[in-house]
């Protein structure tokens, strides 16, 4: 009934395992990827007509993890997955970024790659085994599909270069880094890294695109014995290079002209005033029309391109190597924590930090268990940010992805929870947008830290630089304009401090680069983000002293571990008593950890005293205030710290002798007590005879002392 093909490799210590022919045999290609005992199956689906009037490839990735995987059941209500996670999301982007560029440029047919985790064995990550299998059933499928890629996971531990670090060993390395690429070259980067050297950074790239070529082979193997027959892509119409001579003639200068107007609004204003009178020229010549807005971005693309090669000088008259000007601010918002304003150029990020408690921190629940994210960041491309009415919702894929590439460049600096018990929000507003509002969110996001308070070592700076290639040519530019995005060949972003790189991102839109131009670019990024750093230190070189007053006070403190039940008290009365009654936060840590978060001195210090009460154990000799809670015949019951009690025997009540305890105290009386010792079952036994009720002096001492 199966007709199954199947490739197995030692990858990384692991096998890995592609299979084809048993599952989801009405795709167009399916792969179940199998990497130690996680699993995911990959399918790839083509639509068998173009849709008509596209001008652009419409790919849609979805990867997916199901709970059962993992051997879970959904939380909520629903008891089923939701939207995507982040991860999902995450994971998705890095599918689609190397596989995009390698369809045909033709081909106009909707396509769907949807990748889903059926097992997790929670030490291999299933996004590296999701891209391979993607990969392959993309290869096996028929489509024009010009791969296939490799991925792996490149960690860097003890000095040496670790292949698909599994899941343990990832706190212990230095580096968290996927590639993705060809035989030929890399097409994709995503990286996190501790202030690694530029040169560490390119050993990993290249050692990755090394270990992946075995995947690559495998997946070539299989398509010999399994690809379905390639589809035919409709050829170019004769008509199209025909009417690309025709614009270029007429409206080569023209586009020139405008691309020469330093002004992005300006500019655009001009180009479209192109763009319509190009679109007229035509008539009513359906035919024309339609190739048209696909050739006239194509005409867009030669003429930038040209213009950089032959003069090095780009669309807003800088050559290839300067960084527009920068204008950083810090304390522009009164009420936030920390606020930045980052200007470069035409692109600017609002900044505004936020530091909360423990009871602040992300719960995130994901395959691999439940954990706490104390560190956060959301960045906003609100649609006024590039002069455009638009859509104003839940974030995108493109924002989850910027933020999170702004998260990776900061994380590696941020102080331990340990040393700084905050949680951090960090929230960008893209205000202004025209290339890499990401970088600029990395450095707005730098500045508010340190405006907070944040005792950050070092500030940390991102730049984009871009690619233009053709043939043998180059040329490699810094801090790139969206224009220049758009048109160009490379999208690199690399952030870090003066120390080193902490995240690197790459994506290609030919298919590979050399080693010599990612090392250019790498040099290039280090010199602009040094200039980038000594502008954003004119507005603040170090972290502030201390924290905003605007933001909570949080003093740590550690309590007995057998102590933590009377702080909690039975069903957290006790602790939320003191946190209704002082205002302040508490965090209690099974080790005996507590933090104590207030806005006001006072606060703090009421919420100090009750737990030290609470907790503390009592000392002989030492005077405390207590309230009387029970008599007795024999005696009064005293609570004088936290819940303990303690007995003022009848004998010990006043300096003369007491008939009846109700002569000298009543029940809810404040008496001063003085702790004279314990009796044989660790009761504590008090006096008030010992102490002036009315200056609470120890008459005893008096005593001993006259």
């Amino acid at each position: 009934m199966f007709n199954i093909t199947r490739k197995e490799l030692d990858w990384g210590g692991r096998k890995l395992v592609l299979e084809t022919g048993r599952m989801a045999r009405q795709a167009d290609g399916a792969v179940l990827a199998t990497y130690g005992e996680t699993v995911v199956l990959c399918t790839a689906v083509g639509a068998r007509q173009p849709k008509p009037g596209l001008d652009f490839f419409p790919l849609t990735v979805n990867y997916q993890e199901k709970t059962f995987a993992a051997g879970k059941i959904p939380g909520g209500f629903f008891k089923r997955e939701g939207r995507p996670t982040e991860k999902e999301t995450l994971t998705s982007r890095l599918i689609d970024r190397p596989i995009r560029p390698l369809f045909h440029k033709g081909f106009r047919n909707e396509t769907q790659v949807i990748c889903t985790v059926l097992s997790h064995d929670l030490e291999n990550d299933p996004d590296i085994v999701a891209m391979v299998g993607a990969s392959a059933a993309l290869t096996l499928s028929g489509l024009p599909f010009m791969g296939p890629i490799g991925a792996a996971r490149i960690g860097y531990v003890d000095g040496e270069y670790v292949l698909n670090p599994q899941m343990s060993e990832l706190p212990s390395s230095k580096l968290d880094l996927v590639v993705a690429g060809t035989q030929e070259g890399v097409l994709m980067v995503e990286s996190e890294a501790s202030e690694l050297s530029e040169e560490v950074m390119l050993g990993a790239v290249n050692f990755g695109h090394e270990q992946m070529q075995p995947v690559i082979d495998a997946i070539i193997d299989m398509a010999e014995d399994a690809a379905k027959e390639p589809r035919e892509v409709p050829e170019e119409p004769e008509l199209k290079g025909q009417l690309y001579s025709e614009l270029q003639k007429d409206f080569g200068d023209r586009i020139a002209a405008a691309y020469a107007i330093a002004d992005k609004v300006e500019r655009q204003a001009a180009l479209d005033d192109v763009r319509t009178a190009a679109e007229e020229s035509l008539g009513e010549d359906e035919e024309k029309l339609a190739l048209f807005r696909g050739l006239f971005k194509d005409l867009e693309s030669d003429v930038v391109r040209g213009q950089i090669l032959k003069t090095g000088q780009r669309i807003d008259g800088r050559d290839t190597r300067t960084v527009r000007p920068i204008v950083s601010e810090t304390g522009i918002l009164p009420r936030a924590h920390g606020s930045a304003l980052f200007t470069r150029g035409e692109t600017q990020a609002m900044v505004a930090a936020t530091l909360g408690t423990g009871q602040d921190e992300q719960i995130v629940d994901s395959l691999e268990g439940e954990f706490r994210q104390h560190f956060m960041l959301h960045y906003n491309f609100p649609p006024y940010s590039v002069g455009e009415a638009g859509r104003v919702g839940t974030p995108g894929r493109r924002e989850i992805g910027h933020g999170k590439l702004a998260w990776r460049a900061l994380n590696p600096i941020l102080p331990s929870k340990e040393d700084f018990p905050y949680t951090i929000r960090l929230v960008s507003e893209i205000t202004e947008s025209n290339g890499s509002s990401s970088m600029a969110t990395v450095c707005g996001s730098s500045l508010a830290m340190m405006d907070a308070g944040v005792p950050l070592p070092r500030a940390v700076a991102g730049i984009a630089m871009g690619l233009i290639k053709e043939g043998d040519d180059y040329a490699v530019i810094s801090d790139i304009l969206g224009d220049e995005d758009h048109l160009g060949d490379m999208d690199f972003k690399v952030a870090g401090t003066e120390v080193g790189v902490t995240s690197l991102q790459m994506d290609i839109k030919i298919t590979s680069i050399t080693r010599e131009i990612m090392q250019i670019a790498l040099d290039q990024a280090k010199e602009g983000r040094t200039h980038i750093l000594g502008e954003m230190a004119k507005a603040i070189g170090s972290a502030r002293d201390s924290v905003s007053g605007n933001a909570p006070k949080i003093t740590s403190i550690s309590v007995p571990k057998d102590k933590i039940r009377d702080l909690i008290g039975t069903g957290g009365k006790v602790i939320r008593e003191i946190c209704e009654t002082t205002g302040a936060k508490i965090d209690i840590e099974d080790d005996g950890s507590v933090k104590v978060a207030a806005t006001s001195d006072s606060s703090m210090q009421e919420a100090l005293n009750w737990i030290e009460s609470i907790v503390a154990e009592p000392e002989v000799g030492k005077i405390y205030s207590g309230k009387v809670v029970k008599i007795m015949d024999f005696g009064a019951f005293v609570n004088f710290l936290g819940p303990r009690d303690g007995l003022v025997h009848i004998s010990q009540l006043a300096q003369e002798r007491v008939g009846k305890v109700e002569d000298v105290v009543k029940e809810g009386a404040e008496v001063k007590v003085k702790v004279i010792g314990l009796d044989d079952r660790g009761k504590v036994k008090l006096s008030m005879k010992a102490v002036d009720q009315e200056s609470g002096e120890d008459l005893q001492e008096a005593e001993e002392t006259a």
